[in-house]
């Protein structure tokens, strides 16, 4: 079971920094764009893609927390508490942000309330992406020093 859990650990880990980075890049095309019906695809997509995500990042999280074992301190301890706040920012802000902005494109209703929310959504998106790029790293250097 360890060793299936280093294997599809770092790769899940992956998959969720791919996911994270693709939804703000596809936002920030979309936007760039300046056509409603891309917006309104590209968050419908997003929640789509949060079918991928969520369960990514959950299973990175136990699986590090259970290769971990009693042992949550130095680099193990700090990627601990970053996936702490990496679910908290996620299940508080980023999937509601992404449920409203869906709604709200799909009804085309790009006022401020739209782009505050989309101002929010990239903002904690960038943190969890830095977050995860930070463990991700640390990840590889405890692998390293086995």
């Amino acid at each position: 079971m360890q060793r299936f859990l280093r294997r599809a650990h770092p790769l899940l880990g992956g998959v969720a920094i791919l996911c994270i980075a693709t939804f703000m890049l596809g936002t920030i095309v979309a936007e760039l764009s300046g056509n409603p019906l891309t917006v309104a695809a590209t968050k419908h997509a997003i929640l789509w893609g949060l079918l991928v995500l969520v369960p990514c990042l959950a299973f990175t999280g136990l699986s590090g927390y259970q290769m971990a074992g009693k042992a949550l301190r130095g680099l193990v301890l700090t990627k601990f508490r970053r996936m702490q706040i990496i679910g908290i920012n996620g299940i508080c802000i980023l999937v509601p942000c992404a449920f409203f902005l869906a709604f709200r494109a799909s009804e085309a209703k790009f006022g401020w309330p739209f782009y505050s929310v989309q101002c929010l959504e990239l903002l904690a998106g960038a943190v969890n992406l830095v977050l995860l790029g930070m463990s991700f790293r640390d990840g590889l250097r405890l692998a390293w020093s086995r």
